[in-house]
Protein backbone atom coordinates (compact mmCIF):
# COMPACT_ATOMS: atom_id res chain seq x y z
CA UNK A 1 0.00 0.00 0.00
CA UNK A 2 1.14 3.39 -0.73
CA UNK A 3 2.39 4.96 2.43
CA UNK A 4 2.82 8.82 3.42
CA UNK A 5 5.69 9.12 0.92
CA UNK A 6 4.27 7.82 -1.93
CA UNK A 7 0.76 9.64 -1.15
CA UNK A 8 2.99 13.32 -0.59
CA UNK A 9 4.67 13.08 -3.74
CA UNK A 10 1.75 12.50 -5.65
CA UNK A 11 -0.26 15.50 -3.73
CA UNK A 12 2.86 17.54 -4.76
CA UNK A 13 2.79 16.82 -8.45
CA UNK A 14 -0.93 17.34 -8.34
CA UNK A 15 -0.99 20.55 -6.58
CA UNK A 16 0.28 22.81 -9.46
CA UNK A 17 -2.45 21.42 -12.06
CA UNK A 18 -5.29 21.28 -9.55
CA UNK A 19 -4.91 24.69 -7.68
CA UNK A 20 -7.25 26.43 -9.39
CA UNK A 21 -8.83 24.31 -12.28
CA UNK A 22 -11.91 23.91 -13.32
CA UNK A 23 -13.61 20.53 -13.43
CA UNK A 24 -14.53 20.36 -16.65
CA UNK A 25 -15.68 16.81 -17.41
CA UNK A 26 -16.30 13.57 -14.98
CA UNK A 27 -16.45 10.45 -16.39
CA UNK A 28 -16.65 7.18 -14.04
CA UNK A 29 -15.55 4.04 -15.62
CA UNK A 30 -15.97 1.98 -12.52
CA UNK A 31 -18.31 2.43 -9.95
CA UNK A 32 -16.58 0.49 -7.61
CA UNK A 33 -13.76 3.05 -7.17
CA UNK A 34 -16.73 5.13 -5.85
CA UNK A 35 -16.95 3.21 -2.98
CA UNK A 36 -16.60 5.90 -0.34
CA UNK A 37 -19.33 8.09 -2.04
CA UNK A 38 -22.41 8.72 -0.36
CA UNK A 39 -24.21 8.37 -3.87
CA UNK A 40 -25.03 6.87 -7.16
CA UNK A 41 -22.29 7.84 -10.13
CA UNK A 42 -24.32 10.35 -11.35
CA UNK A 43 -24.36 12.01 -8.21
CA UNK A 44 -20.77 12.24 -7.92
CA UNK A 45 -20.36 13.86 -11.52
CA UNK A 46 -23.57 16.42 -10.98
CA UNK A 47 -21.37 17.45 -7.90
CA UNK A 48 -18.21 17.89 -9.31
CA UNK A 49 -18.63 19.05 -12.57
CA UNK A 50 -18.05 22.78 -13.19
CA UNK A 51 -16.59 23.32 -9.47
CA UNK A 52 -13.18 25.05 -9.32
CA UNK A 53 -10.27 22.89 -6.56
CA UNK A 54 -8.97 25.24 -3.99
CA UNK A 55 -5.99 23.11 -3.21
CA UNK A 56 -4.01 19.99 -2.74
CA UNK A 57 -4.23 18.70 1.24
CA UNK A 58 -2.71 15.48 2.62
CA UNK A 59 -3.33 13.94 6.49
CA UNK A 60 -1.72 10.60 6.40
CA UNK A 61 -2.42 8.84 3.35
CA UNK A 62 -5.83 10.26 2.77
CA UNK A 63 -5.42 13.12 -0.47
CA UNK A 64 -8.32 15.79 -0.51
CA UNK A 65 -8.87 18.93 -2.75
CA UNK A 66 -11.49 21.35 -1.32
CA UNK A 67 -14.12 22.97 -3.86
CA UNK A 68 -14.09 26.80 -4.01
CA UNK A 69 -16.54 28.71 -1.87
CA UNK A 70 -18.58 25.25 -1.11
CA UNK A 71 -18.11 23.06 1.99
CA UNK A 72 -17.28 19.92 0.00
CA UNK A 73 -14.15 18.03 -1.52
CA UNK A 74 -13.03 15.58 -3.16
CA UNK A 75 -11.10 12.73 -1.26
CA UNK A 76 -8.95 10.29 -2.76
CA UNK A 77 -7.41 7.48 -0.75
CA UNK A 78 -5.39 5.25 -2.85
CA UNK A 79 -5.86 2.01 -1.58
CA UNK A 80 -3.06 -0.73 -2.45
CA UNK A 81 -2.59 -0.22 -6.35
CA UNK A 82 -3.80 3.39 -6.80
CA UNK A 83 -2.75 5.99 -8.97
CA UNK A 84 -3.23 9.46 -10.13
CA UNK A 85 -2.14 9.95 -13.34
CA UNK A 86 -1.91 13.72 -15.55
CA UNK A 87 -1.81 13.67 -18.95
CA UNK A 88 -2.83 15.78 -21.96
CA UNK A 89 -6.47 15.27 -23.77
CA UNK A 90 -4.77 12.68 -25.88
CA UNK A 91 -3.66 10.45 -22.78
CA UNK A 92 -4.06 6.73 -22.52
CA UNK A 93 -4.37 5.72 -19.75
CA UNK A 94 -4.91 1.84 -20.66
CA UNK A 95 -7.52 -0.19 -19.54
CA UNK A 96 -7.25 0.40 -15.15
CA UNK A 97 -8.76 3.50 -15.84
CA UNK A 98 -11.60 4.11 -13.58
CA UNK A 99 -12.02 7.40 -13.16
CA UNK A 100 -11.37 10.51 -15.60
CA UNK A 101 -11.08 14.60 -14.76
CA UNK A 102 -10.64 16.66 -17.99
CA UNK A 103 -9.97 20.10 -16.27
CA UNK A 104 -8.45 23.76 -17.13
CA UNK A 105 -5.99 24.79 -15.11
CA UNK A 106 -5.74 27.90 -14.06
CA UNK A 107 -3.38 29.60 -16.42
CA UNK A 108 -6.00 28.04 -18.69
CA UNK A 109 -4.63 25.32 -19.84
CA UNK A 110 -6.67 21.79 -20.72
CA UNK A 111 -5.21 18.88 -18.82
CA UNK A 112 -6.48 14.78 -17.73
CA UNK A 113 -6.18 13.67 -14.41
CA UNK A 114 -7.07 10.28 -14.11
CA UNK A 115 -7.70 7.28 -11.66
CA UNK A 116 -5.80 3.95 -12.18
CA UNK A 117 -6.39 0.88 -10.11
CA UNK A 118 -5.80 -2.55 -10.60
CA UNK A 119 -7.39 -3.54 -7.29
CA UNK A 120 -10.01 -1.46 -7.27
CA UNK A 121 -9.11 -0.73 -3.58
CA UNK A 122 -8.74 2.74 -3.90
CA UNK A 123 -11.57 5.28 -4.02
CA UNK A 124 -12.92 8.81 -5.01
CA UNK A 125 -15.52 10.92 -3.35
CA UNK A 126 -17.27 13.68 -2.58
CA UNK A 127 -17.38 14.50 1.29
CA UNK A 128 -18.64 17.19 3.69
CA UNK A 129 -16.33 19.19 5.31
CA UNK A 130 -15.50 20.19 9.07
CA UNK A 131 -13.55 22.15 11.43
CA UNK A 132 -10.65 20.68 13.20
CA UNK A 133 -11.12 20.31 16.81
CA UNK A 134 -8.00 21.82 17.58
CA UNK A 135 -8.65 25.02 14.61
CA UNK A 136 -5.29 24.47 13.35
CA UNK A 137 -4.24 23.85 9.12
CA UNK A 138 -6.33 20.50 9.19
CA UNK A 139 -3.29 19.25 6.90
CA UNK A 140 -0.38 19.28 4.96
CA UNK A 141 -1.09 22.02 2.16
CA UNK A 142 -3.79 23.01 3.80
CA UNK A 143 -5.03 26.57 4.66
CA UNK A 144 -7.40 26.79 6.78
CA UNK A 145 -8.98 24.08 9.31
CA UNK A 146 -11.62 22.13 7.21
CA UNK A 147 -11.30 18.32 6.78
CA UNK A 148 -13.78 15.95 4.76
CA UNK A 149 -16.14 13.91 8.11
CA UNK A 150 -14.31 10.59 6.71
CA UNK A 151 -10.89 11.49 7.43
CA UNK A 152 -11.58 13.37 10.61
CA UNK A 153 -10.50 10.70 12.99
CA UNK A 154 -7.11 9.79 11.24
CA UNK A 155 -3.99 11.44 13.58
CA UNK A 156 -1.98 13.89 12.33
CA UNK A 157 1.40 12.59 10.45
CA UNK A 158 4.78 13.17 12.04
CA UNK A 159 5.15 15.81 8.89
CA UNK A 160 2.74 17.90 9.74
CA UNK A 161 4.00 21.41 10.98
CA UNK A 162 0.87 20.50 13.55
CA UNK A 163 1.87 17.52 14.83
CA UNK A 164 2.24 17.47 18.39
CA UNK A 165 5.98 15.26 19.64
CA UNK A 166 4.43 15.67 22.94
CA UNK A 167 1.12 14.87 23.15
CA UNK A 168 2.16 11.61 20.93
CA UNK A 169 4.68 10.81 23.22
CA UNK A 170 2.38 10.54 25.94
CA UNK A 171 -0.63 8.80 23.87
CA UNK A 172 2.06 6.24 22.72
CA UNK A 173 3.49 4.99 26.36
CA UNK A 174 0.02 4.78 27.76
CA UNK A 175 -0.64 2.36 25.13
CA UNK A 176 -0.39 -1.50 26.51
CA UNK A 177 0.66 -2.59 22.92
CA UNK A 178 4.11 -3.28 21.22
CA UNK A 179 5.86 -0.37 19.32
CA UNK A 180 5.08 -1.66 15.19
CA UNK A 181 1.44 -2.19 16.14
CA UNK A 182 1.18 1.43 17.52
CA UNK A 183 3.16 2.85 14.41
CA UNK A 184 0.40 1.50 12.46
CA UNK A 185 -1.98 2.71 13.72
CA UNK A 186 -4.08 5.27 12.23
CA UNK A 187 -5.73 6.79 14.82
CA UNK A 188 -2.47 7.38 16.89
CA UNK A 189 -0.35 8.90 14.23
CA UNK A 190 -0.74 8.29 10.55
CA UNK A 191 0.67 7.31 6.98
CA UNK A 192 3.21 5.04 8.80
CA UNK A 193 2.69 1.57 6.86
CA UNK A 194 5.07 -1.51 7.24
CA UNK A 195 7.83 -0.39 4.92
CA UNK A 196 8.32 2.83 7.14
CA UNK A 197 7.42 1.56 10.30
CA UNK A 198 10.66 -1.52 10.06
CA UNK A 199 13.08 1.13 8.53
CA UNK A 200 12.45 3.58 11.50
CA UNK A 201 12.45 0.77 14.11
CA UNK A 202 15.76 -0.63 12.03
CA UNK A 203 17.19 2.80 12.98
CA UNK A 204 15.69 3.48 16.26
CA UNK A 205 17.70 0.09 17.00
CA UNK A 206 14.28 -1.13 18.57
CA UNK A 207 12.46 -4.37 18.43
CA UNK A 208 8.92 -4.58 16.78
CA UNK A 209 7.59 -6.38 20.55
CA UNK A 210 9.00 -3.61 22.58
CA UNK A 211 6.11 -2.23 24.49
CA UNK A 212 4.96 1.07 24.26
CA UNK A 213 4.75 1.60 28.36
CA UNK A 214 8.21 1.19 28.46
CA UNK A 215 9.47 3.30 26.11
CA UNK A 216 11.03 6.48 28.02
CA UNK A 217 10.61 9.88 26.80
CA UNK A 218 13.77 10.16 24.97
CA UNK A 219 13.70 6.82 23.37
CA UNK A 220 10.10 8.22 21.69
CA UNK A 221 11.96 11.17 20.86
CA UNK A 222 14.45 9.44 19.18
CA UNK A 223 11.79 6.79 17.36
CA UNK A 224 10.66 9.83 15.84
CA UNK A 225 13.16 11.50 14.77
CA UNK A 226 14.07 8.08 12.97
CA UNK A 227 10.79 8.28 11.57
CA UNK A 228 10.99 11.50 10.14
CA UNK A 229 14.62 11.10 8.52
CA UNK A 230 13.28 7.90 6.79
CA UNK A 231 10.42 9.64 5.10
CA UNK A 232 11.71 13.08 4.53
CA UNK A 233 14.47 10.82 2.66
CA UNK A 234 12.03 8.31 0.77
CA UNK A 235 10.58 12.17 -0.44
CA UNK A 236 13.59 12.90 -1.98
CA UNK A 237 13.60 10.23 -3.53
CA UNK A 238 10.08 9.61 -5.05
CA UNK A 239 8.56 7.21 -2.35
CA UNK A 240 9.18 3.09 -2.74
CA UNK A 241 8.47 1.77 -5.54
CA UNK A 242 8.75 -2.76 -6.25
CA UNK A 243 6.46 -3.18 -8.74
CA UNK A 244 4.58 -0.93 -11.68
CA UNK A 245 1.73 -0.24 -9.26
CA UNK A 246 3.36 2.65 -7.56
CA UNK A 247 3.88 5.65 -9.59
CA UNK A 248 4.06 9.46 -9.54
CA UNK A 249 1.93 11.59 -11.64
CA UNK A 250 3.89 11.52 -14.41
CA UNK A 251 4.15 7.72 -14.37
CA UNK A 252 7.61 7.08 -12.83
CA UNK A 253 8.84 4.90 -10.10
CA UNK A 254 10.54 6.04 -7.01
CA UNK A 255 13.86 4.57 -6.09
CA UNK A 256 14.20 4.35 -2.13
CA UNK A 257 13.91 0.75 -2.30
CA UNK A 258 17.48 1.09 -3.28
CA UNK A 259 18.05 2.98 0.52
CA UNK A 260 15.99 0.30 2.56
CA UNK A 261 18.29 -1.31 5.21
CA UNK A 262 15.61 -3.65 6.92
CA UNK A 263 12.63 -3.92 5.32
CA UNK A 264 12.68 -6.61 2.32
CA UNK A 265 16.50 -7.16 3.11
CA UNK A 266 16.10 -11.15 5.22
CA UNK A 267 19.18 -12.96 4.50
CA UNK A 268 21.51 -9.73 3.49
CA UNK A 269 23.98 -8.47 6.36
CA UNK A 270 22.50 -5.67 8.32
CA UNK A 271 24.46 -2.28 6.89
CA UNK A 272 25.18 -1.66 10.61
CA UNK A 273 26.66 -4.60 12.47
CA UNK A 274 26.77 -7.33 9.84
CA UNK A 275 24.48 -9.49 11.77
CA UNK A 276 22.12 -11.64 8.68
CA UNK A 277 18.67 -9.76 8.37
CA UNK A 278 15.67 -11.59 9.25
CA UNK A 279 12.02 -11.64 8.39
CA UNK A 280 9.53 -13.10 10.75
CA UNK A 281 5.98 -12.74 10.80
CA UNK A 282 3.79 -10.07 11.95
CA UNK A 283 0.10 -9.16 12.71
CA UNK A 284 -0.75 -11.38 8.94
CA UNK A 285 2.14 -9.55 7.42
CA UNK A 286 6.43 -9.51 7.93
CA UNK A 287 8.55 -7.41 10.26
CA UNK A 288 12.29 -7.41 9.37
CA UNK A 289 14.90 -6.62 11.54
CA UNK A 290 18.43 -7.05 12.47
CA UNK A 291 18.25 -9.99 15.59
CA UNK A 292 21.97 -7.84 16.82
CA UNK A 293 21.36 -4.19 16.84
CA UNK A 294 17.23 -5.12 17.52
CA UNK A 295 17.22 -7.49 20.21
CA UNK A 296 14.10 -9.52 21.45
CA UNK A 297 12.88 -7.62 24.57
CA UNK A 298 13.20 -10.00 28.00
CA UNK A 299 9.63 -10.27 29.71
CA UNK A 300 7.01 -8.74 27.70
Amino acid sequence: MPELPEVEVVRRGLEPALTGATLDRIEVLEPRSLKRHPGPPEDFVHRLEGQVVDCAIRRGKFLWFPLRGTQEALVVHLGMSGQVLLGDEDSDFGSLLRIRLDITTSGGNPLVVGFVDQRIFGSMAIDELIATPEGTPAGVGAHDNRIPRSVSHIARDPLDPHFDDVSFSKALRKKNTDIKRALLDQNLISGIGNIYADEALWGARLHYLNPTGRLSAAKVRLLLAEVRAVLEKALVEGGTSFDSQYVNVNGQAGYFAHSLHAYGRQGTPCDRCGATLRREPFMNRSSHRCPSCQRTPRNR
